[in-house]
């Protein structure tokens, strides 16, 4: 462990963060039992640390929304807290606590990976970001301005085609600099942090960063819960797991994801039509964006996101304009999506051919099932540009608020965590991720085949206006 700075994760003197500080004799006692029956949305219980906090009244003003409190409402939430909040958020508590409980326990990973949390916090990693961002935003700028050159000042098609693939790849990079600000502050001034996020997201991609954190908080909290995570309920065109043709009820979309004839149609034959489709997934992201900002009752800032995506279809549209007949405008485009689409293909290689449950996550098991249900893409230190960080994918879900130059450094430590608890640690080369995704995908098409239906079948536009992801 010497050559990463850090202490041994296991070391005894390495503590967790402590609980709040009570006289004993003033505090009630609380059974598990009693807390997991303060589990609704106007009734809500959370134990951190062995306290018990009634968040009830603070459920429609927290900041990473409503869903994750709901979802680990009565549980013991301590390692999902940890990951997501500074130390400096803990005294806030405090106007909520009601108790403590009386039969806690905390489960060996756990202790190590808060042992491990509270080791890079003092180290101060968390707010060392690095100068990735710095130059990322520079890179953007310069390619984007060699984008609208060669479509306001050269006649080749050549030039136009690779303007149009110019545009994809940006919106790449602009899709990592966007998740990056998301889970922290890329900058020191918050003000800042912000109008970062709209233009690399709303105004540049067309994607509200409103709904990718409403989407993503809920991702991370329920990682690969075929029914509580967004990122895995892609009906009517993917399954992941057969799981999902039993009509399951979306708790993110409050939805059911009905598996009907369409479904099984298109889910028969999904292991062919993944990269197709992938192609064009931008398209049904750009919707989402639209749909969330119109319909969803609490958006932080509505009229700034709305106008940071009316700018994009302002941009866009007219730059495509520019070009000179419509065969080239319809090739810009389609060179634009397909090369973002690669994009699309790394978020689902991360997850699809991981470990899946169904049900709500727990919150004492927060390390257990952030290894389970991931995936590393094993790759040289210069390709990292190329996937954003979320090559380390197992540390960056058990480390959202990590900046990712620190990832790299991080991930020895993870691996031998897991050996020492013997929890899975995968990994796999980007060829390698593709070919376990492509085969999970055609195991549940060979399944669909033969599966019967559960739902009668919707208009195809309602479904696909209605497939997340």
């Amino acid at each position: 462990m010497a050559r990463t700075g850090l202490a041994d994760a296991t070391a005894p003197e390495a503590d967790a963060m402590p609980a709040a500080s009570k006289d004993a004799a003033d505090v009630r006692m609380i059974s598990t039992k009693e807390l997991q029956a303060h589990a609704a949305a106007d009734d809500l219980w959370i134990s951190i640390s062995g306290d018990v906090y009634d968040v009830t009244p603070w459920l429609r003003h927290h900041p990473g929304g409503e869903v994750p409190l709901i979802t680990l409402a009565g549980q013991d939430a301590t390692d999902a807290f940890m990951a997501y909040h500074p130390p400096s958020v803990r005294p806030l508590l405090r106007r909520f606590f009601v108790g403590r409980l009386s039969d806690y326990t905390v489960p060996p990973a756990s202790a190590d990976f808060r042992r491990l949390l509270a080791q890079l916090s003092s180290a101060g990693l968390f707010e060392r970001v690095g100068h990735t961002p710095k130059f990322l935003l520079v890179a953007m700028s310069v390619l984007f301005c060699i984008a609208l050159y060669c479509v306001l000042a050269c006649s080749s098609t050549g030039a136009h085609m690779f303007a149009g693939g110019l545009i994809g790849f940006i919106w790449i990079q602009s899709g990592w600099i966007g998740h990056d600000s998301g889970h922290h502050q890329i900058t020191r001034h918050p003000a800042l942090n912000r109008l970062l996020q709209v233009v690399s997201g709303n105004c540049l991609t067309g994607l509200g960063i409103a709904w990718w954190k409403f989407n993503h908080n809920t991702h991370h909290i329920s990682c690969n819960s075929l029914d509580h995570d967004p990122d895995l309920q892609h009906l009517p065109l993917f399954a992941v797991s057969t799981k999902l043709f039993n009509n399951l009820w979306s708790v993110c979309y409050e939805r059911t994801l009905a598996f009907d004839a369409i479904s099984k149609f298109f889910v028969s034959y999904q292991h062919w039509t993944f990269y197709p489709v992938m192609g064009f997934a931008r398209i049904n992201l750009l919707v989402q964006s639209i749909v969330f900002l119109i319909t969803q009752k609490k958006v932080r800032q509505r009229w700034l996101e709305i106008a940071g995506v009316a700018a994009f279809w302002v941009w866009y549209p007219l730059l495509v304009s520019c070009l000179p007949n419509w065969w080239e405008r319809v090739a810009f485009v389609l060179a634009s999506f397909v090369i973002t689409g690669i994009q699309h293909v790394q978020f689902c290689l991360n997850h699809f051919s991981s470990a899946v449950y169904v049900g709500p996550p727990k919150g004492n098991d927060w390390f257990e099932r952030q290894t389970a249900g991931t995936l590393d893409i094993k790759c040289s230190p210069w390709m990292d540009w190329f996937h954003g960080g979320l090559q380390f994918q197992v540390e960056h879900h058990l480390f959202p608020r990590l900046p990712r130059c620190h990832y790299r450094m991080v991930a020895p430590i993870v691996r031998d965590l897991c050996k020492k608890h013997g929890l899975s640690y995968g990994a796999a080369t980007f060829w390698e991720a593709n070919v376990m995704t492509w085969k999970t995908l055609r195991a549940a098409a060979l399944q669909a085949r033969e599966a019967t239906t559960g739902a009668a079948p919707k208009n195809l536009v309602w479904e696909a206006l209605n497939t997340h992801g």
